[in-house]
C-alpha cells in the first residue's frame, strides 16, 4: 500500500505509523509542520536512508520512535545488542536530525547532543557482507578472499602459534573487577 495520499494533508503534525510492516521502501511526501513520527514494529533494517529521507521531507520532526525495527538496536528485542549499540544508534541519529528533542522513549539530553555533533558520523553501523555471498566468493576465487593470518598459517597441518591484533576493547561492563581484592593487598 502507499502513503501518497498523506501529500493532501501538508499541515499535518502527529503521524502514527506502528505496526504497518513498513520496510526500507518508505517513501513520505513533504510534510512541512510533522514534528512527531512513529514507526515503531515495521520491518526498517537501513538507517541512514531512513534519515536522509526524514531529515529531507520532515524538516520540523522533534519526536522520533524506531522501536521494534531492526534498525534500531534493543537488547530487549535482540540478545546480541546491548546499551552500548543502542546508544551508538542515538548518536547516530541525532547527528542526521538535529532538531529532534525526543528520540524513542527518552528526552535527548544536552551531552547526547554535543557527542552527536563531534562523533555521530562514526557511529553508523556497518553490517558484514552477506554470509553466503562471501563463501561463494571465497569458492570461486580463493586468493581474493582476506584472512587476517600469515599466509604461513593458513595449513592446517602445520600450525605453530599466532599472535594478532584483535578489535575487541574491553570496557570492564560486566567485570566483577577487584572486589574479593582487600586494601592490605592492594
Amino acid at each position: 500500500w502507499s502513503l501518497e495520499g498523506l501529500k493532501t494533508f501538508s499541515y499535518l503534525e502527529e503521524l502514527i505509523l506502528d505496526n504497518n510492516l513498513l520496510g526500507n521502501d518508505l517513501l513520505l511526501p513533504r510534510l512541512p509542520h510533522l514534528h512527531t513520527l512513529t514507526l515503531n514494529k515495521n520491518q526498517i533494517t537501513e538507517l541512514e536512508s531512513l534519515l536522509d529521507h526524514l531529515a529531507e521531507v520532515v524538516p520540523s520532526l522533534q519526536y522520533l520512535s524506531l522501536l521494534g525495527n531492526v534498525a534500531c538496536p534493543n537488547e530487549l528485542v535482540c540478545k546480541e545488542k546491548d546499551e552500548d549499540d543502542y546508544q551508538r544508534y542515538r548518536y547516530f541519529v541525532l547527528h542526521k536530525l538535529k532538531n529532534l528533542k525526543f528520540l524513542d522513549t527518552r528526552q535527548v539530553t544536552r551531552k547526547e547532543r554535543e557527542e552527536a555533533l563531534v562523533r555521530g558520523a562514526f557511529m553508523k553501523v556497518v553490517k558484514p557482507k552477506d554470509a553466503k555471498a562471501s563463501s561463494d566468493a571465497a569458492s570461486i576465487s580463493p586468493e581474493m578472499s582476506y584472512t587476517p593470518l600469515p599466509s604461513g598459517s593458513r595449513d592446517l597441518t602445520n600450525h605453530r602459534g599466532i599472535l594478532g591484533k584483535c578489535r575487541y576493547i574491553y570496557y570492564g561492563k560486566h567485570s566483577e573487577g577487584n572486589r574479593f581484592i582487600r586494601d592490605d593487598q592492594l
